[in-house]
């Protein structure tokens, strides 16, 4: 890979991968360094929504589009509805250096807010090759490293690299889920008023309990802008803690890490639910734990899905959706049992993208629905998920 050269001629900026390639740039945000799996995403907005999305923990996010930061960052498009003081994404990679901020909902500018999170940011490198080289090579171990003097141990960080055990095995759900229950009652975004406060306690709206391994706000907005109620459980909750709730129906959130070891103690609650005819609806990662109650496996992706253009064709209604995605892991089609419908399937690899459960209240995306960044196609998930659950009341 070639590195585009820095300006000014100091690096203060470092990736370096596990198979010892270097690319040097400027770096912002956090000094020191981060290990973690390189991914691309190709989104060309979103980057605050995208950095505070709890399933990019344990990544280091590449920008394909090159312009990041021109409209600052607010308080208000935060992804991570879990603890705010823990950070998504370990570091993040520009083409283009950060310019001043120009949006009038902008509080602060990108490398200020980056260094309040703890997040190494490096910018000044082509992130043209290094995306390349992830479609050809697969997600690497990397790390990235900031220090405004420019001094770096290369090797000792390629080595850091190669010792990282990386996202197969870890259950990262744990460490981003809420540590106590809570409601949510704001509703989606209004371009006058803000993201609203909802009314969620209405006669007939149905109590929706959402499991987190690592929920994005705009799910549980959106779960609300349908006048359910929304209550948010720890991810290692018991069958008998989420039944005590009293649900009509029950989410499982997008989330980090590999699904398998999530499902270590989420699928023996999963199939209790199942079993006790709760109705479940799974996204990103609790779609895969779901797939795994219902006796699939998942797999480890070479390079993932990360965008905000992803075309997913629904096979009930032979309608393409351009979706928003964010996994590295997938379910394996070929595993699915009898009795499990596949639903929806990428058209850039035909991997799986939903599953539903013949003869109940069962189903599941692998995409993220509520966007955020990205294209509104899929909304009607959640529509039809709570006026399923209010035409069962």
């Amino acid at each position: 890979m070639n590195r585009s050269q820095p300006t000014p001629t100091l690096d203060t900026g470092i990736l370096v991968l596990a198979n010892g390639a270097v690319l040097r740039g400027r770096g912002l945000g956090a000094a020191g360094s981060a290990v973690g799996e390189v991914c691309f995403n190709t989104a060309m907005t979103g980057y605050q929504e995208i950095l505070t999305d709890p399933s990019y923990a344990g990544q280091l996010v590449t920008f394909t589009f090159p312009h990041i930061g021109n409209v600052g960052v607010n308080n208000d498009d935060m992804e991570n509805a879990g603890p705010q003081s823990v950070s998504a994404a370990r570091g993040v990679i520009f083409r283009a250096s950060v310019t001043s901020p120009s949006n009038y909902r902008s509080q602060f500018d990108l490398p200020g807010w980056l260094n309040r999170r703890g997040i190494i940011g490096l910018s000044g490198v082509d992130t043209r090759a290094l995306t390349n080289f992830v479609r050809e090579q697969g997600m690497p171990h990397g790390v990235i490293a900031h220090d405004p003097a420019g001094r770096f141990d290369v090797e000792a960080l390629a080595a850091q690299a190669r010792g990282w055990k990386g996202l197969e095995g870890a259950d990262l759900a744990s460490d981003l889920t809420t540590p106590a229950p809570f409601d949510h009652q704001t509703g989606a975004w209004d371009l006058t008023k803000g993201y609203r406060r909802v009314d969620t306690n209405q006669a007939g709206a149905p109590h929706i309990v959402v499991i987190d391994y690592g929920v994005k706000e705009n799910i549980l907005r959106q779960l609300a802008q349908c006048d359910a109620r929304v209550t948010v459980l720890p991810a290692t909750s018991s069958y008998e803690t989420i039944m005590a709730a009293k649900p009509d129906g029950v989410v499982l959130s997008n989330g980090p890490g590999d699904p398998a070891a999530t499902g270590t103690y989420a699928v023996p609650v999963i199939r209790l639910l199942i079993d006790a005819g709760v109705p479940l609806f799974g996204i990103c990662l609790g779609h895969q734990v779901l797939a795994i109650a219902l006796g699939a496996k998942t797999v480890k992706m070479a390079q993932g899905h990360h965008g905000a253009n992803h075309p997913v064709k629904n096979l009930a209604t032979g309608k393409v959706e351009i979706v928003s995605m964010n996994h590295g892991f997938a379910v394996d089609r070929d595993s699915l049992p009898d009795g499990v419908e596949e639903t929806h399937v990428s058209l850039f690899d035909n991997t799986n993208c939903g599953i539903a459960l013949t003869g109940k209240p069962v189903s599941s995306v692998q995409h993220h629905p509520e966007a955020s960044p990205g294209p509104q196609d899929s909304f009607y998930v959640f529509t039809q998920f709570v006026s399923q659950l209010k035409t069962a009341a």
